[in-house]
C-alpha cells in the first residue's frame, strides 16, 4: 500500500466512524457547504459502482488513493458510478476550489475547475456518509469565501518532529483549509538545515533546556549538537522535501517563515558578525547596516526557496527592538547614505530590499503588520496579528491582507476556563469568541477584496508535547476553518457548535488529543448575568492622574458602574484598564445611603505584565470634600503564571453620597484590570 493510503485510512475510517448517524441537511459537514438542496433518496456504495475520473494524471493519482483509502466501497464495474471530472466552466461555481456534487441513487457526479475541487468534494461526501456508505440524493455546491485558509505551527520555540507535521496536515486538509505556514526560526531555536552555514544546525537549533520556559527565564544558552545538554532538533532538507509533497498531495501549500531582522538570537550568537556588536549572546536584531547581513539572508532565503515552492515566502518583521541601531556605526551609516530619517525606516530599508530580492526569484513575501513601519514593500501581502489595524492600512494602500488578530486566532489563549486547562500564553478564547470574527467586517467591498484569507496562530511557547499542541488547534481551528470557506450569513453557533463536537469525536477516535468541548466549563460565573448594586448607573469622575487606558476602556466613564462583569479576559470589552497610575474614581450615588460594603475584582495574568493592585483605598464622603477612609487594603503583590482573580473590598456599616475607591499598582508598574465598583 502506498505511503498516502497507509497515512489517511486510519484518519478517514475512523473519523466517518465516530459519527454516529447521517444527517440529511449536511450536519455532518464541515466547513458548512453553501448550497445543500437534498431530493428524498439515497446513494449507497457498493461494488456495483464504476469509477470515473477525468483529471490530470497527478489528480487522479491523489483521488484515486483518497478514495482506496476511505471507508467508502467502490468497485471497478456496475450499474452505478461516481464521477469526478475537472471542467472548465462549472455551473454556480467561480472559484479554482469550488466543486458541485449531483446525487441521485444511480450516481454521484462531481465537477469541480481543479483537482482541489474534486478534493474537498469528496471530503463533503465522507463527511456527508457518517459511519455508513449512504449518502442523501439532491445537489450541492460550495465554494470558498477565501482564497487562504491557513493554520501557523511555531516548531521553533517547541520542535516537532516531521510525521507529527503529517498528521496536522491530513487534518487540516479534511476541512478543506490549504496553508500550512511553519514558524522555522526564532530565538528558541533555528528548525531547518540550510548547507551554506552549517553552525545553524550544528549550534543554533540546540539549547540548554528542553522547555522554552526554563529556556527563556533561565541561562538562554545554546549548545552543540550531541553534547548531553541540547535540546531541539531540525528538518534536514530531505525532510522538508517530503513534508512539500506530503502536503501537495493534500492540495496544502507550506509557508515558510525566516524572521528578520529581530527574534534571531539563535543566529547571532552562531554568526555574530551579523549583530551590531559582533558579541554572541547579546544581540536579537540583525545590523541592517552590515553588507554581510544581506549576503547571509540572501544565501538562506536561495536554498529556503529552493525547497518550498509556495508562492510567499514569510520574512517575519515583527517585534524588532531595534536598540543597537542608534548607536550602530553601520546602521547610522546606512541611514545617512539612503536618507532614512528613523529606525524604523531602516527597517523598511531591509524590508524593501529582502522583498525585491524575492521577486527577483519569481516569490512573493508576506510579513507581519509590522512591515507597515516605516513604507510597505510595493508587492508585500501584510499579515494582520496587532488587532485589525494592520489589515486595513495593508488594504486602504492597495496590498493584500491575511486576517489573524490575536483576540481571535490566537489558539496558545485558554479555550475553557483557565482553571481547568493547562497553562497558556493568551487570555481567554473559546470556539465561540473564533467563529464570531469576520474577516471582511465594516469594509466596503473594494477593500474586501484585498482581504486574502484568514488564519489561526499556535506559538509555542508554553506548549512543549505533541499532545497539547492538538489539545489548543483542535476544534478551534475548525471554526477558522468555516470561517474561511462559508459566507457569514451561514452560520449558526448552536448548529456550527454540534458539528464541532461530532468532528471532535472524529478526531478524537483517530488518536487527535483534541478538547472536549462537548464537556467545556464555560464563561466565568459573574459575567453570566448583570449584578444589581447601589452604584449602577450612577456617575463616576475618574482623576486627572489616573485615567482609564484608550484600548482597554471597556464602554468609557459608565463602564464601572454598568452592572456587568468581566469574563475570564481582560480584552473581552468588559474589563477597564489601567497602567502604571493605577486607578483613582469617584462615585456620587446621587443621594447620602447607608452602605455595608463596596468591593472590586482585580485579575492578574503576568506574562502579559497584568497585576493585582498593591493597595486599596476605601474613603467615603457627604459632601466630595471631607472623605473618611473606611478601608486600606494592602496586598504583596508575587508573580504567578496562572491567571487568578482578587476581591478588594471593605464591609461594615457607613452613611455615604460619595465613594471614592483608589487602586495603586506594585513595584511592577504594568496593567491594572477592573470590571465593576460594587455597593451594597
Amino acid at each position: 500500500m502506498k505511503k498516502f493510503q497507509l497515512s489517511i485510512i486510519l484518519f478517514l475510517f475512523l473519523f466517518a466512524c465516530a459519527h454516529a448517524q447521517n444527517n440529511v441537511q449536511g450536519n455532518n459537514i464541515l466547513p458548512k457547504p453553501a448550497s445543500v438542496e437534498i431530493s428524498g433518496g439515497h446513494f449507497t456504495f457498493d461494488s456495483q459502482i464504476y469509477l470515473k475520473i477525468t483529471a490530470s494524471k497527478k489528480e487522479k493519482a491523489i483521488l484515486e488513493e483518497l478514495i482506496a483509502a476511505s471507508p467508502l466501497e467502490v468497485g471497478k464495474k456496475g450499474n452505478k458510478q461516481l464521477v469526478l471530472k475537472v471542467c472548465k466552466n462549472v455551473d454556480g461555481i467561480t472559484s479554482p476550489e469550488g466543486y458541485r456534487i449531483e446525487t441521485t441513487d444511480k450516481s454521484v457526479t462531481v465537477n469541480a475547475k481543479s483537482g482541489a475541487g474534486l478534493f474537498y468534494a469528496m471530503q463533503t461526501i465522507l463527511q456527508y456518509a457518517g459511519n455508513g456508505n449512504t449518502i442523501p440524493t439532491g445537489t450541492i455546491i460550495d465554494e470558498p469565501k477565501f482564497a487562504y485558509r491557513g493554520l501557523m505551527l511555531d516548531v521553533s520555540r517547541h520542535f516537532f518532529d516531521k510525521e507529527f507535521i503529517k498528521k496536522q496536515i491530513d487534518a487540516i486538509a479534511h476541512f478543506k483549509m490549504n496553508r500550512l505556514h511553519l514558524h522555522l526560526t526564532d530565538a528558541a531555536g533555528w528548525r531547518i538545515e540550510i548547507k551554506k552555514y552549517p553552525r545553524l544546525t550544528e549550534f543554533a537549533a540546540w539549547r540548554s533546556k528542553a522547555l522554552w520556559k526554563e529556556w527563556w527565564f533561565g541561562d538562554r544558552l545554546y549548545a552543540e549538537e550531541g553534547s548531553p545538554e541540547a535540546h531541539g532538533g531540525y528538518y534536514t532538507q530531505d525532510d522538508i522535501r517530503e513534508l512539500v509533497k506530503y502536503a501537495a498531495d493534500r492540495y496544502v501549500t507550506i509557508i515558510p517563515e525566516i524572521e528578520m531582522p529581530a527574534h534571531s538570537e539563535e543566529v547571532l550568537t552562531a554568526y555574530p558578525e551579523l549583530s551590531c556588536t559582533h558579541e554572541p549572546y547579546k544581540q536579537a536584531d540583525f545590523c541592517v547596516g552590515n553588507e554581510q547581513t544581506y549576503e547571509f539572508l540572501e544565501n538562506v532565503l536561495t536554498e529556503v526557496m529552493e525547497l518550498f515552492p509556495s508562492e510567499y515566502i514569510h520574512i517575519g518583521g515583527d517585534e524588532a527592538g531595534k536598540a543597537s541601531w542608534p548607536t550602530c556605526p553601520l546602521c547610522q551609516k546606512r541611514m545617512k547614505e539612503e536618507n532614512l530619517k528613523d529606525v524604523n525606516e531602516l527597517q523598511s530599508y531591509l524590508i524593501h530590499r529582502i522583498e525585491k530580492f524575492v521577486n527577483s526569484k519569481g516569490r512573493k513575501i508576506i510579513g507581519w503588520d509590522e512591515i507597515l513601519d516605516g513604507g510597505l514593500a510595493p508587492n508585500a501581502t501584510v499579515m494582520s496579528w496587532r488587532g485589525t489595524e494592520g489589515g486595513l492600512a495593508a488594504v486602504n494602500s492597495g496590498h493584500k491582507a491575511i486576517m489573524t488578530p490575536g483576540g481571535y486566532c490566537y489558539l496558545d489563549s485558554y479555550q475553557d476556563a483557565p482553571h481547568t486547562q493547562p497553562m497558556a500564553f493568551g487570555p481567554y478564547m473559546p470556539i465561540e469568541k473564533v467563529y464570531s470574527y469576520n474577516p471582511t467586517e465594516g469594509l466596503s467591498n473594494e477593500q474586501a477584496k484585498l482581504i486574502y484569507g484568514v488564519q489561526g496562530n499556535l506559538w509555542a511557547e508554553y506548549i512543549p508535547t505533541e499532545e497539547l499542541v492538538e489539545y489548543m488547534i483542535y476544534p478551534r481551528i475548525l471554526a477558522l476553518a468555516e470561517i474561511g470557506w462559508s459566507n457569514p450569513e451561514k452560520r449558526d453557533l448552536n448548529e456550527f457548535k454540534q458539528r464541532s463536537i461530532k468532528a471532535v469525536n472524529g478526531l478524537r477516535a483517530k488518536g487527535y488529543n483534541a478538547f472536549d468541548l462537548e464537556n467545556e466549563f464555560g464563561q466565568r460565573k459573574e459575567a453570566k448575568n448583570p449584578i444589581e448594586h447601589l452604584a449602577k448607573g450612577k456617575s463616576v469622575t475618574y482623576a486627572a492622574s489616573a485615567p482609564f487606558n484608550d484600548k482597554y476602556n471597556a464602554g468609557g466613564k459608565t463602564a464601572l458602574t454598568d452592572g456587568i462583569r468581566g469574563g475570564w479576559t481582560y480584552i473581552d470589552g468588559r474589563w477597564q484598564g489601567f497602567i502604571r497610575d493605577g486607578l483613582d474614581i469617584v462615585i456620587d450615588l446621587g443621594e447620602e445611603k447607608e452602605i455595608s460594603s463596596i468591593s472590586a475584582d482585580f485579575m492578574q495574568m503576568c506574562i502579559p505584565d497584568v497585576w493585582f493592585p498593591a493597595e486599596v483605598t476605601i474613603s467615603a464622603s457627604a459632601d466630595n470634600k471631607n472623605y473618611s477612609e473606611i478601608a486600606r487594603i494592602e496586598h504583596t503583590v508575587v508573580r504567578d503564571e496562572e491567571l487568578s482573580f482578587k476581591n478588594y473590598g471593605w464591609e461594615g456599616t457607613a452613611k455615604a453620597r460619595f465613594i471614592r475607591y483608589r487602586a495603586k499598582c506594585g513595584p511592577q508598574r504594568g496593567w491594572l484590570f477592573t470590571d465593576e465598583i460594587v455597593v451594597k
